[in-house]
């Protein structure tokens, strides 16, 4: 019996360590060729040189138990590598069919306290880092369906964050990056359904390098699975890379340690009306202040609160 994913190639960024390891592990494991990419710095802020350890360590370990892959250890967020590690997956596989992204770092400050650089450097990985694959496996994907007059196989899967949905009051950059991730998965999803592709997002809850002050608290169990381990989320990412997730588009999925919640697209909680042409202040304080006022003071809309769900 066939694989789920043989035949098909996949590039997985930040795939050298953590979730975006255990995401190329499980991809080979379906049966795709996978080209690891990472761009190996020690430091989860980003800090320190370059090193192509970890993505060679996880290409080897895919080969070892006798799947194809190759290291790429190119950093994503420069529109120039990321162009060169979709070519890779090209030349060397012939084609291109997944793309998975999960490369990111970290740089965690308070609002009123962040530098310019901590904001940027940390939107760039993420956020522009996305959309760097995301643009020239786009290009790969329309020339082909072009060319073969018909749509042809595509999937995406980008990495979100239940800091987007619930906020996380020292990450401003990595919230504001993580919900731009949504809005250009949306976006994508709709540009690319034409010609075949699909494009997702799941916000993922794991115990990794980049999560270790989160869950800091939360010890790992003496038997069985840590219900935290990246090996929970990978199999989401597995099926929404597969042909039998074909109707899956546009969708923002959070995943942790057995569960899986699909997200709805915000809903209007409550409408107002002006009596007049427009609203005057004193109308909009009658009517608005009352909302709020079983909310506690610093209280803010959480979409994940319908789920009960922390920030991950």
């Amino acid at each position: 019996m066939s694989l789920p994913l043989e035949g098909l190639s996949a590039v997985v960024t930040g795939a050298g360590r953590g979730l975006g390891r255990a995401e190329a592990l499980e991809l080979a494991r379906l049966g795709a060729a996978v080209v690891v990419n990472d761009y190996g710095q020690p430091g989860r802020d980003g800090s320190g040189g370059a090193c192509a350890g970890p993505a060679e360590e996880a290409a080897a370990e895919i080969r070892a138990s006798g799947g194809r892959a190759l290291a790429h250890t190119g950093d994503v967020a420069d529109l120039g590598q990321a162009r060169d590690l979709v070519d890779l997956a090209i030349a060397e596989f012939g084609k291109l069919d997944v793309l998975v992204n999960n490369a990111g770092i970290l740089r965690d400050r308070m609002v009123f306290s962040m530098s310019e650089d901590e904001w940027d450097s940390v939107i760039r990985v993420h956020l522009k880092g996305h959309f760097n694959t995301t643009r020239f496996a786009a290009a790969h994907w329309r020339e082909r369906s072009k060319a073969a007059g018909a749509p042809v196989y595509g999937r995406i899967v980008n990495t979100s964050s239940e800091a987007f949905l619930a906020g996380s009051a020292g990450q401003p950059n990595y919230a504001a990056a993580k919900g731009g991730i949504v809005g250009l998965t949306t976006s994508t999803a709709l540009a690319l359904a034409k010609y075949g592709v699909t494009a997702n997002a799941i916000c993922p809850r794991a115990r990794t390098r980049m999560t270790e002050d989160v869950f800091a608290g939360l010890a790992r169990p003496g038997d069985g699975l840590d219900p935290l381990a990246p090996e929970h989320v990978a199999p989401l990412v597995g099926y929404l890379a597969s042909p039998a997730a074909a109707g899956v588009n546009g969708q923002l999925l959070v995943v942790h340690g057995g569960m899986v919640a699909v997200m709805e697209r915000p809903r209007v909680q409550a409408k107002f009306d002006s009596k007049q042409e427009t609203f005057t202040y004193d109308e909009l304080d009658a009517l608005l202040t009352p909302h709020y006022a079983d909310r506690q003071p610093g209280e803010t809309f959480a979409a994940a609160e319908v789920l009960g769900l922390k920030r991950g």
